[in-house]
């Protein structure tokens, strides 16, 4: 389990207290009686809650810490609002209203914005997705939810997309050992190159002073535009090696400049 714990600064999750039905009962006796403590015992004694609920966020490229301080508040509200009279357990209660502060917490703080009704396309076709595979025992295909939902098809990829997390692009992809190889590796750069002459004219003069590897190599990523999947596969040679070549011929070219 302790894969997936998870660390918020300033915290030792492991003493947490975790109150039992009883004294949960009576914190709530005295909290509705004016007793300003009572509320703060209950929100320490729940915060185990909390951290439960961020399980299923701890691998994303979120703050943990951010998180659980948003979650609290969802917590403080379930608290103030909790009645007893509906023979409840404050967890079914709390668990959705901490979950909706975290969800809308993570929405409005999204670097990218899309559009409220493309999202609710995305949970229409999930939802028949689902239907339909319990009902076939297959995936239903896009023109099949096209159909089915009223909507063009080319906005099926385009609203399941919607759902996914943005990926920076100094993800890793792949180690063997070595150099890493990030996502931004991947991408050519497609830019019109001759908008900096100076620049090429630059590099170009400097490439004659390295390795002939070295400079077949930069030319095809900073001039042609390739990616290293792109090189690796004409020069019959891996991506690590690619990597670790392009790597060296930079330094190279700074200490030349130096």
């Amino acid at each position: 389990m302790a894969r997936y714990k998870v660390d918020i600064t300033g915290i030792n999750t492991n003493e947490l207290k975790v109150l039992n039905g009883s004294e949960m009962i009576e914190l709530f006796k005295r909290y509705q009686n004016g007793d300003l403590r009572a509320k703060e015992e209950l929100i320490n004694g729940n915060l185990k809650l909390v951290l439960s609920i961020l399980r299923s966020f701890n691998k994303g490229n979120y703050n943990m810490d951010d998180l659980f301080q948003v979650g609290v508040i969802g917590l403080i509200k379930a608290i103030d609002n909790f009645d007893l009279s509906y023979n409840l357990k404050l967890s079914t209660y709390a668990v959705p209203l901490i979950l909706g502060e975290i969800k809308r917490y993570i929405r409005d703080n999204n670097s990218i914005r899309v559009s409220r009704s493309i999202k609710d396309l995305a949970h229409s076709i999930l939802r028949y997705k689902e239907s339909y595979f319990n009902t076939h025992g297959v995936e239903p295909t896009n023109a099949d939810i096209a159909k089915e939902l009223g909507v063009e098809e080319y906005k099926i990829a385009q609203a399941l997309d919607s759902l996914k997390e943005p990926m920076s692009i100094f993800e890793p992809i792949y180690n063997d050992g070595g150099d890493t190889i990030y996502l931004m590796d991947q991408i050519a750069d497609k830019k019109d190159l001759n908008s900096d002459k100076d620049l090429l004219i630059s590099l170009r003069k400097s490439l004659k002073k390295i390795k002939d590897r070295e400079r077949e190599i930069l030319i095809e990523r900073y001039i042609i535009g390739k990616t290293q999947m792109e090189i690796a596969e004409a020069l019959n040679i891996s991506q690590a090696q690619v990597s670790r070549i392009e790597k060296s011929a930079i330094l190279s070219l700074k200490r030349m400049i130096k």
